[in-house]
C-alpha cells in the first residue's frame, strides 16, 4: 500500500510539473491555475496535441507544396496567388450581392409581400427550425442565388465547384435557422438570424456580419437581448 501511495504521489507530482511547464508558457496564470488538476491535465494535452498537429501539418505542407512543388505535385495543379485572390474577390462579391438582394426583398414592399413574407411566417424560436430555411417562395430562392450566378462572369469556375458552392449555401441556410447561437465572430450565426426574423430589418448577411456592420444594419444578440428585441423571438 505504501508503495502504491508512493507511485500515486510521484504521478501527481509529475503531471503537475508537466502542466506547469506547458501551461505557464501558453496561458496567463489566472486562466489555468484555479482549474482542478484533471482539467489542467486535459488542457495541457489538448494544447500540446494541437500545437504538434498544426506544426507538423505546416512543415509537411511547406515541404510538399513549396520546396518540392514541382516534384510531388504538378505545377499547374497549385493555384497561383492571382487565382487565390480572385476567389477571395468572388467570395466578397457574393457576400455583398447576397446582402443587398436580401435587404431588397425587405425594403421593396412588393417583393416582400409577394415573395419574402412566406419565409418570415417563421418568426419565433418555437417555429424556427432548419426546415424553415427552405420554406420560401421559389422566386425568392432564385433571387438570393443570383449573386452566385453573377459571380461566374467575374471568375469562371467549374460546374461542380459552382454547384458545390450553391449546396454549401443551402446547408448554411439550414444552420442559421436552428436557433443555436455559436457566437463566433464574424460568423452570421443563428443568434443574429433569429433577430432578423424578429425585427425584419437587421442582420441581412449570409456567412458573415461584415456587410451589416458596414451598412448599419447589424444587431448583436447580446445588445438586442438587453433591448428586449431578442425576447420577441423566444417562446412564451
Amino acid at each position: 500500500m505504501a508503495a502504491e501511495n508512493g507511485f500515486l504521489t510521484q504521478f501527481v507530482d509529475e503531471t503537475t510539473f508537466y502542466n506547469r511547464i506547458v501551461l505557464s508558457h501558453l496561458l496567463p496564470a489566472n486562466l489555468w491555475e484555479p482549474l482542478p488538476r484533471f482539467l489542467q491535465t486535459w488542457l495541457r494535452s489538448y494544447l500540446t496535441g494541437n500545437l504538434f498537429y498544426f506544426i507538423s501539418a505546416f512543415l509537411w505542407c511547406f515541404y510538399i507544396y513549396y520546396l518540392k512543388r514541382n516534384v510531388y505535385i504538378p505545377e499547374d495543379s497549385i493555384p497561383t496567388r492571382k487565382a487565390m485572390i480572385q476567389q477571395i474577390h468572388v467570395a466578397v462579391k457574393v457576400e455583398f450581392g447576397m446582402y443587398w438582394v436580401h435587404k431588397g426583398l425587405h425594403d421593396i414592399k412588393f417583393l416582400y409581400k409577394h415573395l419574402h413574407a412566406t419565409h418570415h411566417m417563421y418568426n419565433k424560436q418555437n417555429t424556427l427550425s432548419p426546415f424553415a430555411g427552405f420554406a420560401s417562395h421559389p422566386l425568392d430562392g432564385i433571387l438570393q442565388a443570383a449573386p452566385h450566378v453573377i459571380a461566374l462572369f467575374i471568375v469562371p469556375v467549374h460546374l461542380i465547384t459552382h454547384m458545390s458552392l450553391l449546396f454549401l449555401g443551402g446547408m448554411w441556410t439550414t444552420c442559421i435557422h436552428d436557433c443555436i447561437h455559436g457566437n463566433i465572430w464574424p460568423i452570421m450565426g443563428a443568434g443574429y438570424h433569429t433577430i432578423h426574423h424578429t425585427t425584419y430589418k437587421h442582420n441581412c448577411g449570409q456567412y458573415t456580419i461584415c456587410m451589416d456592420w458596414m451598412f448599419g444594419t447589424l444587431e448583436v444578440p447580446s445588445v438586442a437581448e438587453d433591448n428586449g428585441l431578442y425576447q420577441k423571438a423566444k417562446c412564451d
